[in-house]
């Protein structure tokens, strides 16, 4: 018998930066992932000072063309209502509903391409979750605002949301506000179009922003509801579950206090407040806010949901010895100073690979806020082989999801309250990180290489016939 419920999600994820590509077409304008090079040409570098970068050019701009769904798009669907999906969590390209600062109207021909998009998905019997921002700040944004720093930024969002819950109110029930919020933290042009370069206090602006987008995110719930009472309107975070290196009580208060920093945004976006940790941390750190008494009173309004990504787990110690033994492409270290965990194996890119910790994390998120929770990424990055005869042989990528969806059933059976699962992604997409192709999630292969060579055919993986069973059986069948 199925630890899932009856009415429970099933389906995928994708992000407009990541899968769409037409970067100036019918009237789009640059995103900050637009400017960035592949990791070939320093990628990683270039993030870090996105207005030096926009001076710069390089032959090959990943996010540019992605994988060209802005021409795929109908056929993409297709493939994704094949495995039985009930829904689709996509997201809009901001400039292209906005290409500039200050406008009174959005662009249409931006917005006619979502309307094709979700009356196709709704028609296949999905519906659709979107993400009203997914790495997807404008350039005009950082030139003109240094993105989130400036409190501007509030409204310029609240008129993307509005037209969005405005448009799509009978077509649309799931939203999220930000993809992966805490993420400004570590990546703070995706989550934020900011350019730290000569900041004196980094993390006073780093912090400031997040203030700002949680404001527009709580002013988007009540807009929301007042135009849909029925919207389900969300949070997320990028999830990780942190273990103490060794049962040492300053590991233990250590590996707290990094759980802490990714907490903080659902903390306040479920609660409602800032809680007192985060303004003994201000403090601390000499942090001193913007923070207006109608901000305070529009926190208050919550989110309905809380979701995360989950793609692996860390080990934290104040060890500095051990410190060394860590991977630079550990998933884990792009929030702490992990160290590699001896009993769990890692991906291609050196992510551990920890099932029982996504149980662990839904258990641990449900207890502390006590709301429907949502899985809306999970998935592994591999390097695929295409058979002579076009096949793709993805065992591993199987035996991924399948030990994850385990324990995602434990984890319900525990008592969670899980509406459903997104994975990540169903169909190969650019690498956010890295800008690479080779970097695999998908069910669907995309014939595409790094250096945006191929012929953009997609393909069924053997994942693709699994899920499609998975699916189907509501997660009673995962062999």
């Amino acid at each position: 018998m199925s630890n899932f419920p009856k009415n429970f999600l099933w389906g995928g994820a994708t992000a407009a930066n990541q899968y769409e590509g037409g970067f100036d077409e019918d009237g789009k304008t640059l995103s900050v992932m637009d400017i960035l090079p592949d990791e070939a040409h320093g990628r990683k570098q270039a993030m870090k000072h996105p207005l030096e970068t926009m001076k710069k050019k390089y032959d090959f701009y990943p996010n540019r063309v992605s994988i060209d769904g802005y021409h795929h798009w109908e056929e993409d669907l297709e493939l994704l209502a094949g495995m039985g999906f009930n829904i689709y969590r996509m997201s809009v390209s901001w400039p292209r509903i906005f290409p500039k600062a200050n406008m009174d109207k959005p662009n249409e021909d931006g917005l006619k391409f979502y309307d094709k998009v979700i009356k196709k998905a709704n028609e296949l019997g999905m519906q659709v979750l979107i993400t009203i921002d997914h790495f997807d700040t404008p350039m005009w944004a950082v030139e003109e605002f240094n993105g989130w720093a400036d409190r501007r930024m509030i409204d310029e969002y609240l008129k993307l949301a509005k037209v969005l819950f405005t448009r799509y109110k009978d077509q649309v029930k799931y939203w999220i506000t930000f993809n992966e919020i805490n993420m400004l933290l570590h990546y703070p042009l995706f989550g934020a179009g900011l350019d730290l370069t000569g900041d004196p206090n980094p993390k006073q602006t780093q912090y400031q922003a997040a203030h700002y987008q949680l404001v527009a995110s709580a002013k988007a719930v009540t807009m929301g509801h007042k135009i849909n009472p029925n919207f389900m309107i969300g949070s997320m975070i990028a999830g990780i579950c942190n273990y103490a290196y060794t049962p040492y009580p300053q590991d233990v208060l250590q590996k707290q206090k990094v759980m802490r920093e990714s907490y903080f945004f659902p903390d306040v976006q479920a609660r409602g407040y800032y809680p007192r940790y985060a303004k003994k941390f201000f403090e601390d750190n000499n942090i001193k806010l913007d923070i207006t008494d109608d901000d305070l009173e529009a926190l208050k309004d919550t989110v309905d949901y809380v979701s995360f990504s989950y793609y692996s787990s860390g080990v934290i110690t104040t060890d500095k010895r051990l410190l060394g033994n860590t991977a630079s492409s550990n998933f884990a270290s792009t929030f702490s100073d992990s160290v590699i965990n001896p009993y769990l194996k890692a991906s291609d890119w050196g992510w551990i690979i920890d099932p029982v910790g996504l149980r662990i994390t839904m258990n641990d998120m449900y207890d502390r806020y006590q709301k429907p929770l949502m899985v809306v990424e999970n998935g592994l990055g591999a390097i695929d082989h295409v058979t002579d005869d076009g096949k793709i042989h993805d065992d591993y990528r199987i035996k991924y999801h399948k030990e994850h969806l385990e324990q995602m059933g434990l984890a319900i059976r525990d008592g969670v309250e899980c509406l459903g699962y997104t994975m990540w992604g169903p169909i190969d997409l650019v690498s956010v990180s890295t800008g690479e192709m080779s970097k695999r999630y998908g069910f669907i292969y995309v014939d595409r290489d790094n250096d945006g060579n191929g012929t953009n055919k997609r393909l069924k993986k053997d994942s693709y016939y699994w899920y499609k069973k998975a699916v189907e059986s509501n997660g009673d069948d995962l062999d």
